[in-house]
C-alpha cells in the first residue's frame, strides 16, 4: 500500500522535521548572520547538486530581495575539472547537500577555505566532508530519508535558508512567520485527497510543463524533478516569462501545463500567463490559494492556507510532491526506488 512506503511517510513526517529545525538551529543560523556581518559579506555563492539546487534557487531570490545580497549559483566543474576557481573574495560560500558527500560541492567550499572565504554548510549528515569543510554548519536534522526522492530534506533545506534570511534581517516579524510554518504544512497535507481525486487524469501523460515565479520559479523546477523521477514523465520546468520567449510555441490543445501560484506579488502576472496559454488550449492544473487563479484553472488544487509569499515555497511544493507520489503509484512505478537511481550520487 501507498501509505507502508517510505516517500509517504516521509512527506508526512515534514511538519515536525521543520518544527525541530528552527527550534535546534536558530542559534546557528544567528551565529553565521553574525560572522557574516563582521566579514561584511556582499556576495554569497552556493554550491548544490539536485534538489538542494532548487533550495539554492530560493535563497537566490530570498537573499536578494530580504537582504540585498547578490547571489551566484557556483559552477562545481570550474574547481574540479578546469582546476579555474574564480576569486571568491569576500563572499559566503555556501554548500546545500543532504548527504554532503558529493566531491565537486565539497571540493568548492575546500577551494573557499583555501582562499579564506567565509564557508557555511546546509546539510543532513554533520559528520560529512561537506560540514567539515564549513565554518558555520546548520543541520537539516530531518533523520534518515530511505526513500530515493528528497522530501523532507528539501523543505527543510528551504527553511534552513529562510533561518538565516530572518537573522541576516533582524526582524522579529519574519521569525514570528517562520513559527507558523510547520503548522501550515501540516494543513497543506490534507490536500492529499485533492490529489487523489486528479492524478488518474494523469496517468497517461507523456509530457508537461510546470510553471512558477519569484519565489516559486525554486517549486517549479523541484516539481518538474519530481514528475521526472517518480514518473518518468518528460517535465520542463520555466518561469512564466521565459516561457513566453519561445517555448510558449509547444502549447497546443490538451497540452497539461502546472502553475504554481500562491498569493503574492506575481499573481497578476500569472493570472495573464494562463491566459495566454488557455487561449491555445492548454490544460492548467494550478496549486494556488487564490480564487481566481483557480477559477481560472481546468483542474484547481487547492492549498488550504496562505502564508507569507517569500515562505510560500515550502509548503507549496508540498502537493507536487503527493501528486508524483500518486502518480507513480497508479503507473505502478515503486515510489521509493526509481529506476537507475540512487540515494547518493557522486559528482565530480
Amino acid at each position: 500500500m501507498l501509505k507502508d512506503t517510505h516517500l509517504h511517510q516521509e512527506i508526512h513526517e515534514q511538519p515536525q522535521v521543520l518544527s525541530a529545525l528552527i527550534g535546534r538551529e536558530l542559534r546557528h543560523a544567528r551565529e553565521l548572520a553574525a560572522a557574516m556581518r563582521e566579514r561584511d559579506v556582499q556576495l554569497v555563492v552556493i554550491a548544490a547538486r539536485g534538489s538542494s539546487d532548487n533550495a539554492a534557487r530560493y535563497a537566490n531570490y530570498l537573499l536578494g530581495s530580504m537582504n540585498g545580497l547578490v547571489v551566484s549559483l557556483a559552477t562545481p566543474s570550474l574547481f574540479t575539472i578546469y582546476q579555474r576557481p574564480p576569486s571568491l573574495g569576500r563572499a559566503l560560500v555556501l554548500g546545500i547537500s543532504q548527504s554532503g558527500k558529493s566531491p565537486d560541492i565539497v571540493a568548492v567550499l575546500a577551494e573557499a577555505r583555501r582562499q579564506g572565504a567565509l564557508t557555511a554548510a546546509i546539510t543532513n549528515a554533520l559528520a560529512s566532508d561537506l560540514a567539515r569543510q564549513a565554518d558555520h554548519v546548520i543541520d537539516l536534522g530531518a533523520g534518515v530519508e530511505r526513500s530515493v526522492a528528497a522530501t523532507k530534506t528539501y523543505t527543510s533545506a528551504l527553511l534552513a535558508i529562510a533561518l538565516l534570511s530572518a537573522c541576516l534581517s533582524d526582524g522579529s516579524e519574519m521569525l514570528d512567520a517562520l513559527q507558523r510554518v510547520p503548522q501550515a504544512a501540516v494543513q497543506t497535507l490534507d490536500v492529499e485527497g485533492q490529489v487523489a481525486g486528479i492524478v488518474q487524469r494523469y496517468r497517461y501523460m507523456h509530457d508537461c510543463v510546470v510553471i512558477g515565479r519569484g519565489y516559486n520559479y525554486a517549486t517549479a523546477f523541484e516539481l518538474a524533478l519530481k514528475l521526472k523521477e517518480l514518473t518518468y514523465t518528460m517535465v520542463e520546468p520555466y518561469s512564466s516569462a521565459d516561457f513566453l520567449h519561445g517555448p510558449l510555441a509547444v502549447i497546443e490543445h490538451g497540452f497539461p501545463a502546472i502553475i504554481i501560484a500562491p498569493s503574492g506579488a506575481m499573481l497578476p502576472e500569472l493570472q495573464e500567463f494562463m491566459r495566454t496559454i488557455q487561449q491555445r488550449q492548454a490544460e492548467v492544473l494550478a496549486i494556488s490559494d487564490d480564487d481566481e487563479i483557480l477559477g481560472l484553472s481546468d483542474i484547481p488544487l487547492r492549498l488550504p492556507i496562505a502564508v507569507p509569499e517569500w515562505l510560500s515555497p515550502i509548503t507549496a511544493i508540498i502537493p507536487g510532491q503527493l501528486l508524483a507520489m500518486h502518480l507513480a503509484s497508479i503507473r505502478n512505478y515503486d515510489p521509493d526506488h526509481p529506476r537507475g537511481l540512487r540515494k547518493v550520487t557522486e559528482t565530480v
